[in-house]
């Protein structure tokens, strides 16, 4: 039974629509729950998902879609009555805060005339206008909304370079400016060493890498992920790259990305070689391309945060010498459950360097077959596969603790490789999650090997978040990339 109830005119931040939606469909008797904005994407995500009514195909960008699924009427009936209960406790919670809070960016500009930075985090067939807006207004933007169309994006970035603005994103998830930490980011001192990425974790690893090497940062500045493609042509890349070469107390620049175009790789490394300052470019897994002198190269967030901090972070996971002969009889395989694309990226780069194949980043219904085959696994929980309509697994962990529980209990399981990724924005207590589904699989379980992505500093601190870990039997080893080959000499033979 699939009910539906569409509110006109009314929205709330995603966040809070998927914890309800989470709670909704932990209801026995309920297959699946949603609250979504009516937008043409989203209601396309509804009808996949098999929640969609016939009545709610009319729905707008401006009205909020409830929908359940339940195993009969009096359930799903329930079930909204209850979602609607829940929708109402934040307008409560505002209405007696009575607080003014601005309704427009125009409004919200008058009250703080000297700001230079809008963040964007609305619907994205919305976000563009308001973007523009911000960029009239004379502000930066960090774009935090997903699905801009492309066209859009690139005219924003081309009309902030005219006005010699920077848009960071579409799907800017992390920002670090003046020692502010803007969305998924962690609490990392101020520095000299300045970051530009098309990654969230991936600069959230490095930061904190920096961190715990004793370092710290001028400013990292996020450029989405589409920045560095053909079309975009690294437009915000470079601004960002300008800003950071004009700011004196900038002294070295990590560029962080997966491989770009060769033409727009080009591009970039022509700039770089015009800067004063070195530079150290990480195109996670690429080829080292020709440099100029002033340019060092990394294929891995470790090796980039050690370049830029001239200190290697010794591999302490070495110590643990599990071997194949630890392990249960047809125990032979590797299962990789991340809550960071850029970390399974890196994961994987460590498996090619080994010379050990692995799928990675598989959509859905590959990563569900794969699970019974002999063949190592990455999976991105946060791929938009698995987060259409969902938190994504860093804010809550649910998704991951069922798929972690799969693979402990897999008997060709010899390592789960987890990356737990802490700071603002985060989960407050990814690891206790995790030590949840390890200690319900007991003791005749695979190996568990996780690393922490974060600081001392961040909300969750990381000393606790790997006590608790090491407490529960997890080996942590003290980098995503430690950790990845870690687990692969959890396989060699002895001999």
């Amino acid at each position: 039974m699939i009910v539906n109830r569409v509110c006109a005119g009314l929205f709330l931040d995603s966040v809070v629509l998927m914890q309800i939606s989470r709670t909704i469909a932990s209801f026995d008797g309920v297959e699946d729950a949603a609250l979504m904005i009516g937008t043409p994407s989203n209601l396309a995500i509804l009808d996949r998902a098999e929640l969609l009514a016939e009545s709610s195909r009319a729905a707008t960008g401006g009205d909020l879609v409830l929908a359940v699924r339940a195993r009969d009427e009096a359930t799903a009936t329930a079930a909204m009555a209850k979602a609607e209960a829940l929708l109402e406790k934040p307008a409560a919670g505002h209405a007696a805060a009575a607080v003014w809070r601005p309704r427009t960016l125009h409004s919200a500009h008058a009250v703080l005339p000297n700001a230079n930075l809008a963040l964007v985090s609305i619907p994205g067939d919305f976000a563009a206008a308001e973007a523009r807006k911000a960029l009239r207004a004379g502000l930066h933007v960090m774009l935090f909304s997903d699905n801009v169309p492309l066209a859009e994006e690139v005219a924003l970035k081309r009309e902030a370079a005219a006005a010699g603005l920077l848009v960071m994103g579409p799907d800017c998830g992390t920002a670090i400016i003046g020692g502010v930490s803007l969305a998924f980011a962690n609490r990392i001192p101020r520095g000299d060493i300045g970051i530009v990425g098309a990654s969230g974790t991936g600069m959230q690893e490095v930061s904190s890498l920096i961190a715990q090497a004793g370092h710290g940062i001028s400013h990292a500045l996020g450029v989405g992920g589409r920045d560095l493609s053909d079309p975009v042509g690294g437009i915000s890349t470079l601004a960002a790259l300008a800003m950071l070469d004009a700011d004196p107390a900038t002294r070295h620049v990590v560029l962080i990305s997966k491989p770009p175009s060769p033409s727009v790789a080009k591009r970039i490394i022509d700039t770089l070689a015009r800067s004063e300052k070195t530079l150290t470019i990480c195109f996670i897994g690429g080829d080292t391309p020709p440099l100029p002198d002033n340019v060092t190269f990394a294929r891995t967030l470790k090796a980039a945060a050690e370049l830029a901090t001239g200190t290697s972070n010794k591999d302490t996971g070495s110590e643990f010498q599990y071997t194949i002969s630890q392990l249960a009889p047809g125990r032979q395989r590797i299962h990789g459950l991340f809550s960071g694309g850029t970390l399974a990226a890196e994961a994987q780069v460590v498996f090619l360097d080994h010379g050990v194949p692995v799928a990675s980043n598989v959509p859905i219904p590959e990563a569900r077959a794969v699970r019974d085959m002999t063949g190592h696994v990455l999976v991105d929980l946060g791929d938009d596969e698995y987060t259409k309509g969902r938190p994504h697994p860093m804010i809550e962990p649910a998704l991951r603790d069922v798929e972690l529980a799969k693979a402990l209990a897999n008997p060709t399981t010899a390592v789960v490789l987890l990356d737990v990724v802490i700071g603002f924005g985060a989960h407050p207590d990814p690891a206790g999650a995790i030590v949840r589904v390890v200690a319900a699989a007991g003791t005749e379980r695979p190996i568990v090997i996780a690393s922490v992505t974060g600081t001392n500093d961040d909300p969750q601190d990381r000393r606790v978040q790997v006590a608790k870990l090491v407490d529960a039997g997890v080996v942590v080893a003290p980098t995503n990339a430690d950790a990845a080959a870690l687990a692969l000499r959890c396989l060699v033979r002895e001999g």
